[in-house]
């Protein structure tokens, strides 16, 4: 089961732009959750940064801020899913030539960082580390006034500190961003940070680093619009229960006539906010005051999280709306003994009817609009029980934020227009998104597919289930969509690498031998057999129907009387006897 992450909405520790902080949270945002009921931390607010005076990292005025899809746009495929990893990636460029990492996708960060090949504590991810001596273009961000300096006083550094204790600290670099053959925007130089020293889920996690899309001076979006490069708008669309990956795009593109949009406050906080005003269930309001999704940061989005947080009181009133209309199913204890979750079993396999025994959830926002969610939006699977489900909405400990993470948006594509401070809502299949919105699908990054032959694999697989019968199906889907994931290195690298990541619940896995196979070298006759035999074919065709018509020609020349002057001399005819 995915981990639960709540710790994008972090602390900043230090920065490396301006330094001069203005605090927005009270004392009490800090306190831990030590005391509540599924001891998930708590929602831990950050420090803003507040700049001085106009000097910018990342130089030039703001332009191209309509949002309406004009200007170019970096469309990038998302990949991984939220039940294996918690969390959505993409791929990231950097360098040249060019190094790739896989980044998780997440609106609740400011910084895009990555490890540096001279990290001192960093964990075993799932590509090779950041070489600044390979890249002919990087080049280190120079210490200044406007930025925390390293002990030698030569090069700016920055710091995170996020809600689950993990940190990522190192040096900032500047370097070429490539977003992938399927990208319009072209190559852009950025800063990134180059890791150093990372502690919590941050080390252990698959994932390289993370891709801030935030609001802030070192956010890859902030930077792009600086430069005049993408419109002020970017939009996620995360795959369902059962198809993971999704599609992001960097800058504008024209929205679906039926999205729903409500209005985001940027001045609100630092994050992405929506206006919630009530939560319906099966059709029947929570008995709520709509204040109580407006309280310190209000209601917030965020796409590095894996579940939702409600409030104290408004989690319970969901829980029991819930609970209530599935009397129909057995309530089971949750995967994970670690945490108390509330789990259902006998819905069965069929995500396309859970709707028919979970009720369904509408999220109305302050403009009257709402946003109608499917079971999906709000469960996940129990990864011990066939058929069961667990709810994915927490109590967000003593913090009266409510936070919403990427199981809320599953098959909804979200548009985050920072330029008209509104986000939108659109449901759909994420994986037909282009075909929904009439949009031409660009040629695929992937690497073109050619037969090699026959490979075969031989896997021992060290499984903790006692019986492992009944999870067959799910271990084949995870290991088949691990294996789909774009990589330029191919299946036996990934395998060879441990690269193909099996969830902790169910085990690991050792290659023991690989074998390729190539295709049998065919003669020039055998790989045009088919044409040839039509050929042939074709000219008996035409043979026979010529003979036929000769044929047929001459039957009727001659069954005609020759012609015969009137003045010709013909043999006489013996008369008949009457």
């Amino acid at each position: 089961m995915a981990s639960r992450r709540s710790r994008r909405l972090g602390s900043l520790a230090a920065a490396a732009a301006a330094v001069v902080f203005l605090l927005l949270a009270s004392a009490g945002a800090t306190a831990t959750a030590a005391g509540s009921p599924d001891r998930r931390p708590p929602l831990v607010l950050p420090l803003t940064l507040f700049y001085p005076n106009a000097s910018r990292l990342a130089s030039g005025s703001r332009r191209g801020l309509l949002g309406d899809g004009r200007n170019p746009n970096a469309r990038m495929r998302l990949h991984d899913d939220l039940l294996t990893n918690g969390y959505y990636t993409t791929r990231l460029y950097i360098g040249t030539p060019s190094q790739e990492f896989a980044l998780i996708v997440d609106s609740g960060s400011t910084v895009t960082y990555v490890p540096c090949a001279t990290c001192e504590q960093c964990g075993n991810h799932q590509d090779p580390r950041f070489q600044p001596d390979s890249s002919s273009t990087y080049k280190p961000v120079k210490c200044n006034v406007d930025c925390t300096c390293d002990n030698e006083r030569s090069q700016c550094t920055y710091e995170r500190q996020y809600a689950e204790m993990s940190s990522s600290s190192g040096v900032l670099g500047e370097d070429i961003v490539s977003f992938g053959k399927e990208s319009e925007l072209k190559p852009q130089r950025a800063v990134f940070g180059c890791e150093n020293t990372e502690t919590g889920d941050l080390f252990s996690q698959h994932a390289d680093g993370i891709m801030g899309l935030g609001r802030g001076q070192l956010s890859i979006m902030d930077q792009l619009v600086d430069k005049g490069v993408i419109s002020d708008s970017f939009s996620l669309c995360y795959g369902g229960m059962d198809v993971g990956g999704g599609t992001m795009v960097l800058g504008g593109m024209p929205a679906p006539p039926d999205m729903v949009f409500c209005h985001s406050d940027p001045n609100r906080s630092p994050y992405y906010n929506i206006e919630l005003k009530e939560i319906h269930v099966g059709g029947k309001a929570l008995r709520l005051d709509p204040k109580i999704f407006n309280n310190k940061h209000g209601t917030v989005l965020d796409s590095g999280t894996t579940y939702a947080y409600l409030p104290e009181q408004a989690f319970v009133a969901f829980k029991d709306a819930v609970t209530s209309k599935v009397n129909s199913l057995k309530k089971i204890r949750g995967p994970d003994p670690n945490y108390k979750d509330i789990c259902f079993a006998g819905a069965g396999r069929n995500v396309s009817q859970l709707s028919e025994v979970f009720p369904d959830v509408d999220m109305v926002f302050g403009n009257g609009q709402k946003l109608s969610l499917s079971p999906e939006n709000y469960l996940f699977r129990h990864s011990k029980v066939e058929g069961a489900y667990c709810l994915g909405v927490f109590q967000n400990g003593k913090d009266p934020t409510t936070l919403l993470g990427g199981i809320i948006v599953r098959n909804t594509l979200v548009t985050y227009d920072r330029h008209n401070e509104k986000i939108g809502f659109w449901k759909t299949n994420c994986s037909v998104l282009w075909e929904r919105l009439h949009i031409s699908e660009v040629p695929s990054s992937a690497p073109s597919e050619f037969d090699v032959g026959l490979i075969t694999v031989d896997m021992s697989i060290n499984v903790t289930y006692p019986d492992l019968k009944p999870h067959l199906h799910e271990l084949a889907e995870l290991i088949a969509k691990e294996l789909e994931i774009d990589s330029r290195q191919g299946i036996i690298y990934r395998l060879t690498q441990r690269r193909v990541q099996l969830p902790e619940n169910l085990g690991s896995y050792q290659l023991l031998e690989w074998n390729v196979q190539p295709l049998p070298r065919r003669s020039w006759f055998q790989d045009h057999v088919v044409s040839i035999l039509l050929g042939i074919l074709l000219v008996v065709l035409l043979t026979l129907s010529a003979f036929l018509v000769l044929i047929i020609w001459r039957k009727k020349f001659r069954g005609q009387a020759a012609y015969r002057p009137v003045d010709s001399v013909v043999p006489e005819q013996e008369l008949q006897p009457l």
